[in-house]
């Protein structure tokens, strides 16, 4: 039955006239179970009178009582929330407080792309020399236990020795811990791994959760990522030319070479022929002009340069 008909339905039982007084018998008729029941009120005698206003007194008792209960529930719980409210709110206040007026300036040293070997003072004393397109951050003064600092890109560190406060760097996917010594660091070699050589001293290379860690000696570079590490001996004399401006290849495959002057002078070269590549060349190149170094390359093995943008394509005549 729908709604409608079950309202006339209704309105049938309770005698109601509605000119659909026919069809809801019928509907009725056809439910025998609801039929009986109604016919079995119509015909019981009620054994006492009822007292309606009594019921509800009784009703409304009860739920004024629920009502109260709940009432006391809440009131005696918020002096509970009210405590640890004003907790919280102290505690965060006072580390506000201490991170505003108590933790030391932030300074942020970058290097543009045209910028290299850019010397930074840190507050020890030691100095840290940035490459192209990375920048530094650190306190401006440390802390009694500690000396922390955060780097993106690539920099050489030269770190003034005190074994009470530990120099660490965070370098994004990895932490470098040192007491005292001469490193070089890349937060992103490419490959999605920091890279560590190390020049003088002992270097602790580890993943920032601490679960792999690399102890890397002098003349050794060591790479992390978030899924392996490695170390070895350094074989590339140039590793360090960004902070010396000096390139020296003896017999040396192209395709070094220009890498090395893309790490190091930021020069872009790429061969259109693979052949070049395995040209080696032997020559010494101190700071010079991007121009005289590819027109020095064309010359000993008699190649075609073209220059577009920042980019030299080099080519057999």
């Amino acid at each position: 039955m729908t709604g409608q008909e079950w309202e006339e339905a209704a309105a049938w039982l309770s005698g109601e006239e509605t000119g659909k007084e026919k069809s809801a018998r019928l509907l009725l008729e056809e439910e025998e179970g609801l039929m009986k029941k109604w016919n079995d009120i119509k015909m019981a005698e009620p054994k006492d009178n009822i007292d309606v206003d009594k019921a509800w007194d009784t009703i409304n008792r009860r739920i004024e009582s629920v009502e109260n209960v709940e009432k006391i529930r809440r009131i005696s719980f918020m002096p509970s929330l009210l405590k640890i409210a004003a907790m919280v709110i102290v505690v965060f206040g006072l580390g506000w407080l201490l991170i505003e007026y108590a933790a030391p300036e932030k300074v942020t040293v970058t290097a543009a792309a045209d910028q290299r070997n850019i010397e930074v003072k840190l507050p020890d004393g030691s100095s840290v020399f940035l490459n192209r397109d990375s920048y530094l951050t650190y306190p401006e003064s440390f802390g009694r236990n500690n000396r922390k600092v955060r780097l993106e890109g690539e920099a050489f560190f030269d770190i003034t020795p005190n074994p009470a406060k530990p120099f660490t760097i965070d370098a994004g996917n990895a932490r470098v811990k040192v007491l005292g010594t001469s490193f070089n660091v890349i937060t992103d070699n490419g490959n999605d791994e920091v890279e560590v050589y190390v020049s003088t001293g002992t270097v602790v290379l580890s993943s920032n959760d601490g679960s792999r860690s690399l102890t890397l000696e002098p003349g050794y570079i060591g790479k992390l990522s978030g899924s392996k590490s490695d170390s070895g001996l350094n074989i590339n004399e140039n590793y360090l030319s960004w902070t010396t401006g000096t390139l020296n290849f003896d017999g040396e495959r192209l395709e070094v070479v220009f890498s090395d002057l893309k790490r190091s002078f930021n020069i872009n070269i790429i061969a259109s022929d693979p052949s070049i590549n395995d040209f080696r060349l032997t020559s010494l190149f101190e700071n010079q002009p991007h121009d005289t170094i590819v027109q020095v390359i064309c010359t000993t093995f008699n190649l075609h340069s073209v220059k577009e943008g920042e980019t030299y394509t080099l080519s057999r005549r």
